[in-house]
Formats: structure tokens, sequence, C-alpha cells
């Protein structure tokens, strides 16, 4: 098995087109066509993780965290991510990582935290614009159907519970072949008439390379004219936080406790009470003060995130909640979500669950 073979695995779980546009996720170190032999996860990749790789034989490390998250002007070891980097090229290590991807990912970071703290009945809680795309294309009436089974093969046509959708409609098409052409049907400086079938579909943006080549493969024109459209739709399976329901209410400092418990948190950090239960619960690992409005708007209880600065904390304005239990500890699940994923899509291969300690914050 080589490192495209296990990106593309991780990549059926979080696409890398769902990443945030800021971010810096995939193949950060080492080769795609490098054969693996042993995987480390973990949250970040430091050089003391590298370290850790080295001695369990490990040559990819699949990381949360991109170690490379700007561009390096020098590499010569004078700062952590410097040091990390080289000797993970020393050792022949490649280092890939999903950071931004897995957010966003229906059954990633979120999803996770939400199993830890038995939270159910689950949804997006930011859904992300812009994931949802249509095609138009044009095709002799005769091979239709042909080319809509081959988009659909490639993931084309699906909504929500429904497959194979599409939407057609039968029409004139002409062209004039010029002299270096090589048309399937009429003659070259003649202008041709078809009866053609109007195909239209919708797919998800990180289908889009696999439509193209359906599209291209199983459609009869040597040059074939189709459009292809960014939808304002919003699909609700792909997106930043998640929000749901504790099968119980709980009184907020029952709540609290139970949430240092379950998360492995020593302090919280929170907004005043309001005197009321928990029963609906926001959520969103990482630094996710961004998100404070909306979860106001879902009518979340509670929202559980990390880095909300001083000034945020007014914006519960006795409405919600704000509990930030600190960003490593948001996240730290990651790594065995990712791990139990992989070895049930590999459970021949040796996967390791890092050991390391990456948490640069101390509590005293």
């Amino acid at each position: 098995m080589k490192v495209k073979d296990v990106a593309e695995i991780l990549e059926e779980l979080a696409p890398l087109e769902y990443a945030e546009d800021y971010d810096n996720v995939g193949l950060l170190v080492g080769d795609l066509d490098m054969s693996v032999t042993n995987i480390l996860v973990t949250l970040d990749s430091l050089e003391n993780v590298i370290d850790e790789a080295i001695g369990k034989s490990c040559n990819l490390i699949i990381s949360f965290h991109p170690i490379l998250f700007k561009g390096l002007k020098s590499l010569t070891g004078t700062n952590y991510i410097e040091r990390a980097v080289i000797k993970a090229v020393q050792n022949n290590i490649s280092i890939y990582c999903l950071h931004t991807a897995l957010d966003n990912a229906i059954e990633g970071v979120n999803a996770k935290i939400c199993e830890v703290l038995e939270i159910k009945n689950t949804r997006i809680l930011i859904p992300q614009q812009g994931t949802i795309k249509k095609l138009t294309t044009y095709v002799p009436r005769t091979h239709s159907k042909v080319l809509l089974e081959g988009l659909f093969k490639a993931g084309a046509g699906s909504i929500g519970n429904y497959s194979e959708c599409s939407f057609t409609a039968d029409g004139t098409g002409s062209y004039k072949a010029g002299r270096n052409a090589n048309p399937v049907k009429g003659k070259k400086g003649d202008l041709h008439l078809e009866e053609e079938t109007q195909i239209n579909v919708t797919f998800p943006k990180s289908k889009e390379k696999s439509v193209l080549a359906a599209l291209f493969e199983h459609h009869l024109y040597e040059e074939v004219a189709y459009e292809i459209y960014t939808l304002d739709n919003v699909d609700s399976e792909i997106g930043m936080g998640m929000i749901g329901e504790l099968e119980l209410p709980q009184a907020e400092k029952d709540f609290l406790n139970i949430l240092k418990n379950k998360m492995n948190v020593s302090c919280i950090r929170h907004s005043d009470f309001l005197g009321k239960k928990i029963r609906k619960v926001a959520v969103l690992g990482g630094s996710g003060a961004f998100a404070i409005t909306e979860a106001k708007k879902s009518g979340a209880d509670i929202f559980i995130t990390s880095d909300i600065k001083y000034h945020q904390f007014f914006e519960a304005e006795n409405k919600i909640l704000l509990a930030d239990i600190g960003h490593y500890e948001t996240e730290q699940f990651t790594k065995n979500l990712l791990v139990d994923y992989l070895t049930k899509k590999m459970p021949n291969f040796a996967i390791s669950l890092s050991e390391s300690i990456t948490n640069p914050i101390k509590y005293y």
C-alpha cells in the first residue's frame, strides 16, 4: 500500500475540497508513491512525534493539525516546525494532514465530541456554502442513458436520501465541423442538426474530477459542450460544529461536571449561569468563538468550544452558556476517531495511536 492509497481512504471520510480556504491539508511532507510500512496517528506532528514514529518504524504520520501552515523561507532547524520537517525528511517519513477537512466532515471532529458526551439527534451547526455543483450537458438522444449511467456511477445525481436524480429535456442541437474535426455525426463543413437531450445533474464539489472524467469518457462527441455552476443550495451534511440533545436535561453545574469528567479537563472557563436546564448542546472543536451567534440562533442551551477571548464572553448576552474547555481538549479524541476509521478500512495494517503528549498548555 502506498501513501496515495491511504490518502484516498482518508478522503472518503474527509474530502480535502471541504477544508477551509486558509488551511493547509493533504500530503505536506513526503511522496504519494512511497510504500507505507506502518502508520502513526497524532494530533500534532511535532519533533517528539517524529521520534515516536522512528521508534515504531512508522513511515507515514497522519496528523490532524498541519505542521506546515504558512510558507517557509528557510529550512535550517531554528524553530520547532523546521526541526520536525527536517527530521521527517531525513528519516523518509511522510506527513499527511486533514485539519478543517475533518472539522467539516459529518463523521469528523464534532461528531466524535457528541459521541463522547452522548449527544443525540445531531446535525451540522453551520453548513458550508458552495459545496453543491450542477452539471448541464447535451448529448444525442440515443446516447443519453449511457451518459447518465456513467455520471451516476461517478457520484452525480445524489440529493439527500435520493440517488440517480436528474432532469432531462429534448431539443435540437447544431454544429458545423471544421476541417481538422473528426465528427461522430455529420460531415465536415456542413451544418448538422441533431436531436439531443439536455442532461442536468447535481454533485458534491468533492466529486468534480470523477464526474468530469465520466462525462468525457461516456460522451459521444469529440468536443463536449457542458457548463458547471456552483449552487447556493446548502448541503446539511458538510460544515462546522454540531448541535444535538441530551437524553435527559441537566442542571448547569451538573452538566459542567459531566463535561469535565468525559472530556478529561481540570477546569472550564464559562460565562454566567442562566439558572436553567441544559438540554440542547452545540459543540465546535478547536477555536470556535466565531460560531457563538449561530449557536444562539440554533437555540442551544450551551456552546462548548475553545479559545474564547475576554470580550467574546459578553456575546452570551444571557441567552446561552459558553464553555471554553481548551483547544487540545476539544480535539483530543480526533486521533482515536482516525485510528478506529483506518482500522476498519485497513484491518490487516499496522496503525498506531500516538502516545506523545503534544498539548502545549499546562495548568497549575
